[in-house]
């Protein structure tokens, strides 16, 4: 089944770019290459001096590591004290992505149909009144459940007690036991429960949990990429916290964003199905005064009109753009008071670019 793009709506979105003719792929090292003529360099040099300063600027807090991909090739990385090409980073969110790649795999294997009411044990009921809620709508944040996204200790949090508290255990069944707070499809909200309950529904179609899960990750997704530091997490039910958890060197989360930009192949195969990406990158309906745009369990145009990204807390982010061919990936630490200023920085040195 391919992705429930239309022509009409997959022709509003930039295309994306084709690998360049004789250059390889990344799987087993990333091909080295120099910032393009035209480049800004000293605004770049400006801004990466800024956020690897030795003590870390108010505005963006840590910046752990910044990895800029360029048709293809790694033309510039940096890293903080102590971190390196082969630390690894947490995803937080960034793992959401992850797991709309999961759930395309199984798209492509013909075991899901998002179209259909998710298979989601406390919704069988068709009296339910989320029985009806789909994988589509649940990648869309679009479910209507009554989950609070909060990350401030002091306040009310269904995620923090999902992630460390009553529903640690079994983080999909803490999430689908929440009641309906709107009408299903008619409002926008990000829900880590959410990403929880889809990643619980990909496990039970590939009939996989646990270790199981965690293989059938590595065979279809980590190891074709070269993905090679990747751990995700799981919960004592043997649901990947595909909400939260999956680590990495910041090397391979940009292998996993060069997935997407090359519009889910590599090495020449189709490892996503066909429309996949686009549906992605492609917006969701919000109410107004959100974060920002959102597509398909990926975030739109902070980088430019066009752009997508696999965004995480504390600033952790996996940012497209096709139009430059161009990965950029940032990790640190950033105060929830700033959370905003990543997301400018990352356009500022995406500009810097835009003149080559």
């Amino acid at each position: 089944m391919n992705a429930p793009t239309s022509e009409k709506t997959r022709g509003n979105l930039p295309p994306l770019p084709t690998q360049p003719k004789g250059l390889p792929w990344p799987t087993e090292e990333w091909p080295e290459g120099d910032l393009p003529a035209g480049t800004d360099k000293k605004r770049l040099a400006v801004l990466m001096d800024h956020a690897f300063a030795d003590e870390a600027p108010a505005d963006l807090g840590e910046t752990h590591a910044a990895v800029i991909i360029k048709d293809g090739k790694l033309v510039h990385e940096r890293y903080w004290t102590g971190f390196g090409p082969d630390v690894t980073c947490p995803s937080w969110s960034k793992a959401k992505s992850i797991t709309h790649a999961l759930v395309g795999l199984l798209v492509g294997d013909g075991k899901i149909d998002i179209h259909a009411p998710a298979d989601v044990p406390e919704w069988a009921d068709e009296s339910d009144p989320r029985h009806g809620i789909t994988l589509d709508l649940l990648l869309r944040m679009s479910s209507g459940l009554a989950f609070r996204e909060d990350y401030v200790p002091e306040h009310p949090s269904d995620v923090i007690e999902m992630l460390w508290g009553s529903g640690k255990d079994d983080v999909a069944h803490f999430a689908a036991s929440f009641p309906l707070e709107h009408e299903p499809g008619s409002y926008w909200s990000y829900a880590s429960g959410t990403t929880n309950i889809v990643s619980r529904a990909a496990a039970r179609a590939a009939g996989a949990f646990g270790a199981d899960f965690g293989a059938f990750m590595r065979k279809r997704l980590f190891d074709p990429l070269g993905m090679t530091s990747a751990v995700p997490k799981f919960d004592a039910a043997g649901t990947f916290i595909g909400s939260s958890f999956c680590f990495c060197t910041p090397r391979d989360f940009a292998r996993f964003g060069y997935l997407y930009l090359r519009d889910g192949v590599w090495e020449g195969e189709r490892l996503l199905p066909e429309g996949w990406v686009d549906y992605a990158r492609t917006p969701t309906w919000q109410q107004p005064d959100n974060e920002g745009p959102y597509g398909a369990h990926w975030w739109l145009d902070i980088a430019g009109p066009g752009s997508f990204s696999a965004n995480g807390y504390e600033g952790q982010y996996t940012v497209l753009v096709p139009e430059l061919d161009m990965v950029v990936v940032r990790h640190g630490k950033t105060p929830l008071e700033a959370k905003l200023n990543p997301k400018r920085w990352i356009a500022d040195v995406v500009n810097c670019f835009r003149t080559a």
